[in-house]
């Protein structure tokens, strides 16, 4: 009798394990990756409300043909980012993403794919005004900033004296600071300077010396080592062959 228990037994725990295949598996066997993209941080993933763009899009793309699966983009938002990974609407979050230890608590990390750092997004000739933590932490600054990310947490942070108003989409804040709603947006190198080249009324300050220093990386679900390896590896190997200097040419971020 206990040895026909035993046996039972295995056979459930074996039909359980087998039962919970591997992400990277079943993404090749669905023959889709799923790629949550929040599609408001240029030059990283916009969308115009028909495509997705920008360098994370790119590569992507380049990760699917490499899986030789085909790409399909859900649209998220900073503050669902990880929650939505977990709830298993997309396989890997892609987007100009800050690897933080916060993060790697729910999540697994890739490797970083560029050092960048915290500045300010300013209107044009107002570098030198807002070029420091103690001239923008002023009740009279008003300050805009995206909803669910690393910039919202800075601001709370280091700036709970500034005006705050608060954006769901962050595409909204540039026009922001453009159009004179805010005189300061909180975001990083890639983004300000970014816009300073494409907008000719904006201005990045601190972008030579930012407030803190970081890299990007993609997220996949907690547990998948294999998924994260294969990740890991096309992005080793995008680097020795140059794709990824190639796209971020593309993208304005060389």
């Amino acid at each position: 009798m206990m040895k026909k228990k035993l046996l039972c037994i295995s056979v459930l725990f074996a039909a359980s394990f087998t039962a919970h295949a591997d992400r990277l598996d079943e993404i090749q066997e669905a023959g889709i990756i799923r790629v949550g993209t929040t599609g408001d941080y240029k030059p990283f993933s916009s969308f115009d409300g028909k495509q997705f763009s920008g360098y994370d899009i790119d590569v992507a793309k380049y990760i699917a043909e490499q899986l030789d699966v085909k790409l399909e983009l859900v649209q998220t938002s900073w503050k669902n980012l990880i929650p939505d990974l977990n709830a298993d609407k997309y396989d890997i979050a892609m987007g100009g993403i800050t690897r933080k230890i916060q993060r790697q608590l729910h999540a697994e990390q890739s490797q970083g794919y560029m050092t960048f750092g915290k500045c300010f997004l300013v209107a044009k000739g107002k570098a030198e005004t807002y070029n420091t933590i103690d001239k923008v932490n002023k009740s009279s600054t008003r300050l805009g900033i995206n909803i669910g990310g690393t910039n919202e947490i800075f601001a709370d942070t280091h700036l709970q004296s500034a005006t705050f108003t608060r954006y769901k989409n962050n595409l909204d804040v540039p026009q922001a600071v453009a159009t004179g709603k805010v005189d300061v947006m909180v975001t990083e190198t890639p983004e300000a300077l970014y816009y300073q080249a494409t907008d000719k009324r904006l201005e990045a300050s601190r972008c030579d010396d930012p407030f803190t220093k970081s890299q990007f990386g993609y997220l996949v679900p907690k547990g998948e080592q294999e998924l994260l390896n294969a990740v890991n590896f096309i992005m080793d190997e995008m680097k020795l062959k140059g794709v990824d200097k190639e796209l971020m040419k593309k993208n304005a971020l060389l």
